[in-house]
């Protein structure tokens, strides 16, 4: 931070009254990434849509706002946070009108693809705008208010769509979960025209252009035919597109190592791609955060269209998984940055038996299957990934230059979302692709969709258990040693 931003963080005595309409924003924003899934069920009788289309819905989302995360938060350096937080919170809003009035699928997906633009655009602002708007002394209060805002805003998810499916107001179904931004959002694009400072950056960093569209056509060539493969029968070309992925992440490896030679802005700085806390941390991550968000696509299709659960029903089901994790910040602070390795290692370990426990409730599930029948094994997991995210992020970040904390912290948030998406696509990928199988084979409907479910729960299994032993490979943090800590605004990354 800037002496100047530290001179008007003081001075700027609206700052909690603009701090109200960040938090605003990024509650609608956490709240529209947890309200989809319940709906998924819903939405494909209503508009008749094929799976891997339901698909898109949740992945499409994040993996546009995992590719936008970067670019847009060196835009806000660029032209200004104010500005982008505006422009996001305007596009996201519209983004939902469009979602909500969607005639087709197909529509559908586009406008949540705009939605994840949006997001990406007004997401980064929001953390750069509380350091700009607040002197040091003032941030940790002020990110304990996001850490609250978004344990909420997840637990409430899921029920708020159900709810809303549930009483079908003014007759609009499932649309209302996206109408529901449309008054938020205008009143957050109002407010903060008024409310938040417009904090000019002392530098102002040249967007890698170039960057972007390489890193983007990697992740695309990767994710893309995992998740339409299975409409077309797997082709020769899904294939080739996977294999096309890695050459092309290379390529923006030595792209931007070219750039680091001439002495020009990247969009990953090639310091941290060769940091071995950082190359090994990223990795990790992007196996842990697969994890929940392909439990959540599937879960809730699990539930509605294999047990008859009703939209509010199955987001009761989900609420122990939130609850845990939002309850181990408090483990967390006590701990603060002792034991690191070792957290990352038993906490690891105790997810990956949380969703061998889900495994075997799932596997005895029949028609009396309950909510609370999941209660004990999501809150296990619930809460081991939380006791395993913010070490995680600490030691991931313990290693990195002051210099590079910025782009460090940007990036591995981009491959969170990165890792959501792939999570959506394999977990997906596995569940549809079973049920299919035994429903060919004459399987019940309710016996196709344990197996599916079980396929996916799988794949969480084998992640974890990759997670654990790369795990073991981390170097050891070394926080108080280098002076860069991690700060994660005090949120619960990556649910």
């Amino acid at each position: 931070m800037t002496e100047a931003s530290e001179v008007g963080a003081a001075a700027w005595p609206g700052r909690w009254l603009a701090m109200s309409v960040l938090i605003a924003a990024s509650f609608m924003n956490l709240l529209d990434a947890t309200i989809v899934n319940v709906a998924l069920p819903v939405i494909g009788r209503d508009l008749n849509a094929h799976s891997s289309s339901l698909e898109w819905i949740v992945a499409g989302y994040v993996m546009v706002f995992a590719l936008a995360l970067m670019p847009c938060g060196r835009l806000g350096d660029i032209i200004g946070k104010k500005r982008m937080f505006l422009i996001g919170v305007g596009f996201f809003t519209l983004a939902s009108a469009c979602s909500g009035a969607a005639p087709n699928i197909g529509a559908l997906v586009v406008a949540r693809l705009c939605q994840g633009l949006g997001a990406a655009i007004m997401a980064p602002q929001v953390l750069a705008l509380v350091q700009d708007m607040f002197a040091s002394k003032e941030r940790s209060s002020a990110f304990s208010l996001f850490g609250i805002a978004s344990g909420i805003a997840i637990v409430s998810g899921p029920l708020i769509g159900g709810w809303l499916i549930a009483v079908d107001l003014f007759g609009l179904e499932w649309r209302s979960i996206f109408y529901i931004n449309v008054p938020v959002g205008i009143a957050a694009v109002m407010a903060g025209r008024i409310l938040i400072p417009d904090i000019a950056a002392s530098e102002r960093p040249v967007l890698d252009t170039t960057g972007v569209i390489i890193i983007a056509s990697a992740f695309v060539l990767l994710i893309f035919p995992l998740v339409e493969a299975r409409r077309f029968g797997w082709p020769l070309w899904c294939f080739v597109m996977i294999a096309a992925a890695f050459p092309v992440f290379a390529a923006f490896y030595f792209f931007e190592r070219r750039r680091d030679n001439n002495g020009l802005s990247q969009l990953l700085p090639v310091s941290l791609m060769r940091n071995h806390a950082y190359a090994l941390g990223g990795l990790i991550a992007l196996m842990f955060y697969s994890t929940p968000a392909g439990l959540f696509m599937t879960f809730a299709i699990f539930l509605q269209q294999g047990f008859g659960f009703t939209p509010l029903e199955a987001g009761l089901s989900t609420i122990p998984f939130p609850l845990g994790a939002f309850l181990s910040a408090f483990t967390n602070s006590r701990l603060s940055d002792r034991f690191l390795k070792g957290r990352i290692l038993a906490a690891s370990a105790v997810m990956a038996v949380g969703y061998l426990a889900l495994f075997i409730v799932v596997q005895h599930a029949d028609r009396n299957l309950a909510i609370i029948d999941f209660a004990p094994p999501l809150f296990i997991c619930g809460f081991s990934l939380g006791m395993t995210a913010s070490p995680l992020f600490q030691i991931i970040l313990s290693d990195v230059p002051a210099r590079d904390a910025g782009s460090a912290s940007g990036a591995l948030q981009a491959i969170q979302q990165a890792g959501s998406a792939l999570g959506i696509a394999i977990a997906s990928a596995l569940f549809f692709s079973m049920i299919a199988q035994r429903q060919q084979a004459g399987a019940e409907t309710a016996n196709a969709y344990v197996a599916g479910f079980s396929a996916s729960i799988g794949y969480m299994i084998l992640a974890m258990a990759t997670v654990f032993v790369a795990a073991i490979f981390m170097p050891a943090p070394a926080l108080r040693a280098s002076g860069v800590k991690a700060d994660t605004g005090g949120m619960m990354p990556g649910l």
